[in-house]
């Protein structure tokens, strides 16, 4: 009797451990929890009465699963919560805007179709070369003419 206490125990054990596992928790949080708030928050219209949390909640859904690919469980997990309550708040703010229609989200206008534009003319004359500025030679208050200075040197060079 003892014996199967003790393996009853060390199930119990083993069991509680692998509830706080990171593969576990991402299945359950992930794939099944955040997974059914997004489509719930499909099916409540949010794509267009509630675009920015439902927007949210498919990109954290996106990242939980690129974190879980990365076998980082952890950062899987809270993307995971992260995306399923942006999801149950784009349902909450989707029945809302349903509701009242005041509190929609406002539209962008119907694409206009844009004005024929006349080509643009060519230019009459091509452009002229900018000038460069004429280089002035520097003038060295305490230099003899027959010594150059070092500017002096530079410049007669340049030429």
């Amino acid at each position: 009797m003892s014996g199967a206490f003790y393996r009853s125990a060390i199930l119990a054990v083993v069991t509680v451990a692998l509830a706080g596992c990171g593969p576990l928790r991402y299945v359950s949080n992930v794939t099944g929890d955040a997974s059914e708030a997004v489509e719930d928050a499909r099916a409540a219209k949010a794509e267009t009465l509630a675009p920015y949390w439902f927007v949210r909640a498919v990109e954290y859904l996106s990242r939980a699963r690129y974190e879980a690919a990365q076998a980082d469980w952890q950062a899987a997990n809270r993307f995971g919560h992260l995306a399923e309550e942006a999801a149950q708040t784009a349902v909450k703010e989707a029945a809302a805007a349903e509701a009242d229609p005041s509190k929609r989200p406002l539209t962008t206008p119907a694409a206009v179709p844009a004005k024929e534009q006349e080509p643009a003319a060519p230019a009459k004359e091509p452009a002229a070369p900018a000038k460069e500025p004429a280089a002035k030679p520097a003038k060295d208050v305490g230099q003899t003419p027959s010594s150059p200075s070092p500017t002096s040197v530079s410049q007669v060079s340049a030429r």
